[in-house]
């Protein structure tokens, strides 16, 4: 499975690129322009597998730097301020990185 058969690549090519410059990301922006918050909870769900690199079950910061590469490769890393404040509005039990459950609920607000 791939982004792609989730989402558009079109739709994804231009949410990256909104965020081009360093420290302007936004999840919840990135999610509405990639068409990420239209998807049902399954596919959601799904996307969240992909972007687990490591299958833990978990984004940890560590996989936060490359979310956008994720998606496009050759896209720029997340600061470490952009990636903190992402791990921090996700992270509802503190735990120091993003569960499934947690991912959906940040999509879907």
């Amino acid at each position: 499975m791939s982004l792609t058969s989730i989402l558009s690549a079109e739709a994804i090519e231009n949410a990256v690129k909104e965020f081009q410059a360093p420290d302007s990301f936004s999840f919840k922006k990135f999610s509405q322009l990639c068409g990420l918050t239209s998807k049902s909870p399954k596919e959601v769900k799904d996307v969240f597998q992909i972007l687990d690199d490591d299958n833990s079950g978990f984004l940890e910061e560590s996989e936060l730097k490359f979310f956008l590469q994720r998606f496009v490769p050759g896209a720029r890393t997340l600061t470490d301020a952009e990636c903190k404040g992402f791990l921090s509005a996700a992270d509802d039990d503190n735990d120091g990185k993003i569960g499934v459950e947690e991912f959906l609920i940040m999509v879907q607000s």
